[in-house]
C-alpha cells in the first residue's frame, strides 16, 4: 500500500505541471488571436508619422489585441486606393482625396470611409519668397504657381482662388523633390503644399523662414478638413471592434505625442535612421499647431466632424475637382467607431 501511495503521489506531481502548462494557451485564447491591421501612411516617415508610430512603439495597439504594421506612403491618393484595393486595412489620407475617390468611382465595390479626423484644418498653404512682392492672395493674380499634380493644396486651389477672387494663375508641374528647389531658383512665383513640409524643405535649400510668405488656406476662407483615418469596408463589416480598438489606442498615443513631441520623434528615428531629429521635431510641432490642436478642434472635439462643414466641403470638392458625380457627405464619414469623449480628450485645455 505504501508503495502504491508513493507511485500515486509521484504521478500526481508529474501531471500537475503538465495541466498547468496546458491551461495557459486556453486562457490566452479566451481573448482571441490579435487582429492584423496593415496601416498605410500618407507620406514618408517624418515628424507627423509619430502620431501612429508612438502608439505602436509604446504597445498601445498590442494591448488592444491588435498587430499593426505601418508603412510609409507617397501621397493621400495612394493611401486611399491601397485601402480601396484591400492591400491595406486602414490608412491616413486627406479627406478631399477620399471624397474625390468616392465621387469619381461611384460603382467601386470597396470605397474606404473616414472614421476619425486627425487634421481638423487642412495644412495646405501657398508659399512665396518675400522678394517676389507677394504678400496677400490678391497678389497671386496672373502669377506662375508650382506643385505636383496630386498635391492637396493644388487640387484645392480653386476653392482658395474662389474665396479670394484670384484669376489668371498658371501652373507648372514637377515631382515633389523639385517643388521647393524651383521656388528657391525663381522658376515659379509661388508653390502650394503642406506648410510643415514645404517651409522646412525651403530651409534645407538655404531659404530662411523669415524670407518666406505663408498664406495658410484656413486663414483665407478655406475651411477644409485635412487628414483623416480611413478604414476599408471589409474591416467595417467583419471586425468593427478592431476599428474601435485602433482608434482608442491611436488617441492615447496622440495625447502622448502632443504632450512630448521630442520624445515621439525618437520613434520616427527608429523607422528612418537618417531622419534629422531636430528638424522632424519642428515639423511635428508645426503639424500639431497648424492642423491638430486648432481652435476648431478644441471647440468641436478632437476626432469629430460637424455635419454642416462636411456638407460644405463635399460641395466645394465636387466643384473644384470636377468630379464625375457629386460627393455624398454621408457616404464618406462614419463616426460610430470613435472612442468615448474621455478617450478623445487629447488636446488638453484651450489655448
Amino acid at each position: 500500500m505504501h508503495k502504491r501511495a508513493l507511485l500515486k503521489a509521484a504521478s500526481l506531481s508529474l501531471s500537475l505541471p503538465l495541466a498547468l502548462l496546458g491551461a495557459a494557451p486556453a486562457s490566452a485564447q479566451t481573448r482571441g488571436a490579435p487582429t492584423d491591421i496593415k496601416f498605410q501612411l500618407d507620406w514618408r516617415f517624418e515628424g507627423p508619422s509619430a502620431l501612429f508610430l508612438t502608439p505602436a512603439a509604446k504597445g498601445y495597439y498590442k494591448a488592444a489585441n491588435l498587430d499593426v504594421s505601418i508603412d510609409a506612403g507617397n501621397g493621400s491618393g495612394g493611401a486611399v486606393t491601397r485601402v480601396a484595393s484591400g492591400t491595406y486595412d486602414m490608412g491616413f489620407a486627406d479627406l478631399a482625396a477620399l471624397m474625390e475617390f468616392h465621387a469619381n468611382n461611384p460603382d467601386a465595390p470597396n470605397k474606404p470611409v473616414a472614421v476619425m479626423v486627425v487634421y481638423n484644418s487642412t495644412p495646405a498653404s501657398v508659399m512665396a519668397l518675400k522678394k517676389s512682392g507677394i504678400k496677400t492672395p490678391a497678389d497671386l493674380k496672373d502669377k506662375k504657381l508650382g506643385a505636383p499634380v496630386f498635391d492637396a493644396g493644388r487640387r484645392a486651389f480653386p476653392i482658395f482662388a474662389k474665396a479670394n477672387h484670384i484669376t489668371g494663375v498658371q501652373w507648372t508641374s514637377m515631382d515633389p523633390p523639385l517643388r521647393e528647389t524651383m521656388l528657391a531658383r525663381g522658376d515659379v512665383d509661388a508653390i502650394t503644399g503642406f506648410t510643415f513640409t514645404s517651409l522646412l524643405n525651403l530651409e534645407a535649400r538655404g531659404i530662411k523662414a523669415q524670407d518666406v510668405v505663408v498664406l495658410p488656406y484656413p486663414d483665407y476662407g478655406v475651411k477644409l478638413y485635412g487628414n483623416v483615418i480611413i478604414a476599408s469596408p471589409r474591416l467595417i463589416k467583419e471586425n468593427p471592434a478592431a476599428i474601435k480598438a485602433f482608434l482608442a489606442a491611436t488617441a492615447k498615443g496622440i495625447r502622448d505625442v502632443i504632450a512630448n513631441p521630442e520624445a515621439a520623434v525618437a520613434y520616427v528615428k527608429e523607422r528612418d535612421g537618417i531622419a534629422n531629429s531636430e528638424l522632424e521635431t519642428r515639423r511635428l510641432k508645426m503639424a500639431i499647431d497648424s492642423a491638430i490642436n486648432t481652435a476648431d478642434a478644441r471647440n468641436d472635439g478632437f476626432g469629430q466632424i460637424k455635419a454642416p462643414r462636411l456638407a460644405l466641403m463635399a460641395s466645394q470638392v465636387s466643384d473644384a475637382f470636377g468630379t464625375k458625380t457629386r460627393v455624398n457627405p454621408d457616404a464618406v464619414w462614419n463616426g460610430s467607431f470613435l472612442p468615448s469623449a474621455a478617450e478623445l480628450n487629447v488636446l488638453g485645455g484651450k489655448k
